[in-house]
């Protein structure tokens, strides 16, 4: 990575920032800071109203999916962007007031189909509200005549005729009606001589007497046409609007195009804001991968009169830092960079996680049927699409299309072909059982044998990370670190492990068929005791107190436990690997007893199919999981701690389209 300075005529800023934008080389950065005479330009009110066109086209976008979904089928995901060329972007000026007009207008047809649905639902509230009093002939807040009162209302629960008037038999003459009744409540019209009325409404009272939510003038057969009126109305303006949203969704392309463009303008105007500049000149300062320092000075050399400087980095600079790898291991690069970038002084450790991930996630789901359905599967996928899939979508194929080779690999050595499918096949239907042998041995027969595998590989795996600890002490020429932080190391736990395989016990208990002789046993036993002390004299050696010197070193010697517990970690390889294969001979098994009678084949079949998919998906996604956890936890945990800060190059982050050329013309 190199520091680039750009200094150029502040008339031809515009076109030299959309070269920059296109090639996505350069991440820009405030290196440099203002003073007297360089300033930076205030851009805070046009980037804010860009913003809220990108919010309004993305808003729009997703009322159009709402009401006018476009189909999104896995092949479409994986077609990635739509290629355009720069001139589409550039003559998109012209009608960018025009689509963002009809932005508007979906937002606000969206806006009024809400408030449609919500009257409809008020009506609605109103009409049920209304229904128990449509025998009613009058209006329901009717209070009376010169001389009568009248009383319009419901009581709880159902009542009589003859109740009612019992409970109001002290305060006759007085007239009651019935409207409706329910086991809920009992609608009545009651009408008394305005005498009587205070007592009359102090027992209705008594009795559980209230008024209706609903009050209007008209009487409720009168109101009830108008809510329904007034509710297919709204629905009508709702039917306007989606008929008009389907129309507008014609233009969705421009809608998105719309998005994009204005995202980018955004990012030109965050760059902008960072330039230094004076009413001539500006002066543009970031990060540049070396080998493409060159072919952009030429680029803008042919174009523009300006001025470009590269020079390294100082050490003190918190430098971006940009991953490259082969085609073989850059799929992983996404999973390094989910932990974290290296940081300024670590190395970059993709290429030997790659070849770790690839052999334990084969050897975790070891199945060479299943291997052969994920590699095929990704092939196709690679092939299909691969000049639109986009980088993202590639690397991750990839990924699993080594993933899957290492998978076959495994599943040859262990003989294992959709379990014991070979062996089901052939007995059920063919009455001789054939049976395809390992290269090695088979897992299920001998977990031992494969627990012992899977902690040795684990070992390998860790002292790899001691190796890659190594490399980077030697890179910062750190040669005690790697005498006592590494060697001393190695020895204790290589010493550890030649002593075990001195002892009856443990190699009895793992299957081995020899035992080293007791000679080996005294001279491991001494080398770790050695490194043992080594390790707590010098684990402490930054602190000049010797007490806490020793306490120090006794903590890190300490850390051996750690190691182990690692070690123990690689079980899963074992778990994994029988788990699949137990489970893909229960389906087949399942599958053989329902393999019977003429339909047999056919029942066979299913079970194998859909038992099949759902072990693959299930054991796919563990292996997934834990070789990426042994990765972040077991390996990187012996070397590497990140910290490093990603290169995000000024570029066109565009989400629907990208351009299929750079820009040849400003």
């Amino acid at each position: 990575m190199q520091r680039i300075r750009i200094c150029a005529l502040k008339k031809n800023r515009k076109h030299i920032l959309e070269l920059l934008q296109r090639e996505g080389m350069i991440e820009v950065c405030d290196i440099i800071h203002e003073d007297d005479t360089f300033h930076k330009m205030d851009v805070s009110l046009p980037a804010d109203l860009l913003r809220k066109g990108t919010s309004l086209a993305k808003d729009a976008i997703d009322i159009l999916d709402k009401y006018n979904p476009e189909n999104k089928s896995g092949s479409n995901m994986l077609k990635g962007r739509k290629e355009v060329s720069t001139s589409v972007y550039d003559s998109f000026a012209k009608k960018r007031d025009s689509v963002m007009k009809k932005c508007n207008r979906i937002v606000q047809l969206d806006k009024i189909i809400a408030e449609s649905k919500a009257e409809i639902t008020k009506l609605n509230t109103q009409s049920e509200i209304l229904q128990p009093w449509l025998n009613l002939d009058i209006p329901i807040d009717f209070k009376g005549t010169k001389y009568t009162r009248s009383f319009v209302g419901t009581l709880p629960n159902l009542w009589k005729l003859d109740e009612i008037y019992q409970e109001l038999a002290e305060e006759m003459p007085l007239n009651v009606d019935i409207i409706s009744s329910s086991k809920e409540q009992t609608c009545i019209f009651v009408l008394c001589i305005k005498d009587k009325q205070e007592a009359v409404s102090d027992k209705l009272r008594s009795i559980g007497f209230s008024y209706p939510g609903l009050t209007d003038a008209k009487n409720p057969s009168q109101k009830m046409e108008q809510l329904q009126s007034e509710i297919q109305k709204n629905q009508k303006t709702i039917e306007d609007c989606m008929n008009e949203l389907k129309d507008l969704g014609s233009i969705r392309e421009d809608i998105c195009f719309l998005q994009d463009y204005e995202s980018m303008r955004l990012e030109k105007y965050n760059v902008l804001g960072r330039l230094l500049q004076t009413s001539k000149v500006f002066i543009l300062t970031g990060y540049i991968p070396k080998k493409e320092a060159n072919n952009l000075e030429s680029k803008l050399n042919q174009r523009f009169e300006l001025s470009v400087e590269f020079e390294d980095p100082d050490e003190s600079e918190d430098t971006p830092v940009l991953l490259e790898n082969n085609g073989f291991s850059r799929p992983i690069q996404d999973t390094i960079e989910g932990f974290s970038p290296p940081g300024k002084y670590e190395i970059d450790p993709t290429m030997i996680t790659s070849l770790f991930y690839y052999v334990l996630y084969g050897l975790m789901l070891s199945d060479a049927g299943y291997g052969l359905i994920i590699t095929s599967a990704c092939g196709l996928l690679l092939v299909k699409f691969r000049t639109t899939i986009e980088e993202t979508t590639k690397n991750f194929l990839k990924m699993f299309l080594f993933c899957g080779i290492s998978t076959i690999f495994w599943g040859i050595v262990f003989g294992s072909y959709f379990g014991d499918m070979v062996d089901v096949v052939s007995n059920t239907f063919f009455g001789e059982k054939i049976t395809i042998q390992p290269l090695w041995f088979f897992p299920v027969k001998k977990p031992m044998q494969m627990l012992l595998f899977s902690m040795a590989l684990g070992i390998v795996h860790l002292f790899t990370g001691l190796g890659m600890k190594c490399y980077q002490c030697l890179r910062q020429k750190d040669y005690k670190a790697i005498l006592y932080d590494v060697l001393l190391w190695y020895v204790l736990l290589g010493s550890s492990v030649v002593y075990l395989l001195t002892m009856k016990m443990f190699v009895d208990i793992v299957g081995l068929t020899f035992i080293l002789p007791a000679s080996v046993a005294k001279v491991s036993g001494v080398l770790a005791m050695i490194s043992a002390l080594g390790i707590i004299l010098t684990n402490g050696r930054e602190s000049k107190n010797p007490f806490k010197r020793i306490l120090k070193g006794l903590y890190a010697l300490y850390g051996i436990t750690g190691y182990l517990s690692d070690v123990l970690s690689y079980s899963r390889l074992l778990a994994l690997g029988l788990a699949t294969g137990v489970i893909c001979t229960v389906i087949n098994k399942m599958a053989a007893m329902a393999a019977v009678g003429a339909i047999g084949p056919i029942i066979f079949i299913i079970i194998v199919l859909l038992g099949h998919t759902l072990n693959i998906g299930i054991n796919a996604l563990g292996a997934y999981v834990h070789t990426t956890r042994l990765q972040y936890v077991e390996f990187f945990g012996k070397f590497y701690e990140g910290g490093g800060r990603k290169f995000e190059p000024f570029d066109t982050n565009t989400k629907y389209y990208k351009f299929k050329e750079k820009m040849e013309n400003g």
